[in-house]
């Protein structure tokens, strides 16, 4: 594919889409956790991790519209048994935002094996997909979102609830970076996202999808399956004056049409404001919980798209799973998946 990557179909591919990104606190450390390629999107799905592509965890620190640090991760061809060699750049500062510069090799390593560094260590490969979501109450999330009409939970029974993602995989990176790391200490406030991009012919490199809070694509961009909207090229900082105005009148004339606010387009300009930028925030060393009570990281056990489809509707939209329904596909110790 290297003399075609500038071509539409280049970037269609599973291996560049995110399913999930997850931060939280681990063993003295901060853990990063991005998801992609699921087996739920049938065809889309191929083996391994794109080898002409780039993975990236970017942080922002302190509310800083830019990222101030960059954790870039890329694969090489997958071998006969199917594990591919990585390596893991930083880049901090200017160079964390740009495409060109090279940053500073932390570590090599194989899928399917832990590679450690100091104050670093990262695993890649394919794990059981831990994220827990009956897809039948997000189409009637989406149905009413899409049409500006009012939510009809009348049919929809919390008790026969079942995970639309059980048996599914996923490819997936964990990095760990310890409390020593000077821009990572606890306490520290910070914002993250992640992002896919992929070489060009020309030799530089496309942004192909980026994720920072959880459903957003389910929710807001449900029929990009083939990554044409302009957000997943954008940079968050670009977020609210791109698509605030849309957000939030999509939030609004659902919220109108359901009667669960007196001002459904100031509760729309709020939920939008909340989501846009679109960066996961998080307070280093803090439990992470992504929840009714507050955005603060995510771990694979929260239940954020009942937090995320509550939110959007302003009104209580019960999933019916509990954490308990993924609790096997989670480990207290690294990498804190379950690989396949």
């Amino acid at each position: 594919m290297s003399h075609h990557l500038d071509t539409p179909l280049a970037s269609q591919t599973g291996q560049l889409f995110i399913d999930d990104l997850y931060v939280f606190t681990g063993a003295d450390s901060t853990v990063f956790v991005m998801d992609v390629n699921s087996t739920i999107t049938g065809a889309h799905a191929e083996p391994a991790f794109h080898p002409e592509g780039r993975y990236e965890f970017k942080v922002h620190v302190d509310g800083a519209d830019f990222e101030d640090l960059t954790y870039r991760l890329s694969f090489g061809e997958a071998d006969s048994d199917g594990r591919q060699a990585l390596q893991l750049h930083t880049l901090t500062g200017r160079d964390a935002r740009d495409d060109s510069a090279t940053g500073e090799l932390v570590l090599d390593g194989r899928t399917g094996e832990t590679a450690t560094a100091p104050d670093t260590r990262v695993w890649a490969g394919r794990i059981a997909d831990c994220f827990y979501i009956d897809l039948s109450l997000l189409g009637i999330i989406n149905s009413a979102v899409t049409t500006g009409t009012a939510v009809d939970l009348s049919a929809w029974r919390p008790e026969n609830a079942q995970n639309s993602f059980a048996d599914t995989t996923v490819e997936s990176i964990v990095l760990e970076v310890a409390h020593q790391h000077p821009q990572l200490k606890p306490g520290t406030r910070i914002g993250v996202w992640c992002a896919t991009k992929l070489a060009t012919d020309a030799g530089g490199w496309r942004q192909i999808n980026r994720a920072g809070h959880p459903m957003m694509w389910p929710i807001f961009w449900p029929n990009d399956t083939e990554f044409t909207h302009p957000s997943n090229t954008r940079h968050p900082s670009e977020d609210f004056d791109a698509d605030g105005a849309y957000t939030a009148d999509l939030i609004a004339k659902t919220v109108a049409a359901t009667g669960t606010c007196d001002d459904p387009q100031g509760y729309g300009r709020a939920v939008a404001r909340k989501l846009f930028p679109d960066v996961l925030p998080y307070i280093v060393g803090t439990p992470a919980t992504y929840s009714f009570a507050t955005f603060n990281g995510r771990t694979p056990a929260d239940n954020a798209p009942e937090a995320m489809l509550s939110l959007v509707v302003n009104t209580a939209v019960p999933s019916g799973l509990k954490p308990t329904a993924t609790k096997h596909l989670r480990d207290k110790n690294f990498p804190y998946v379950v690989p396949m």
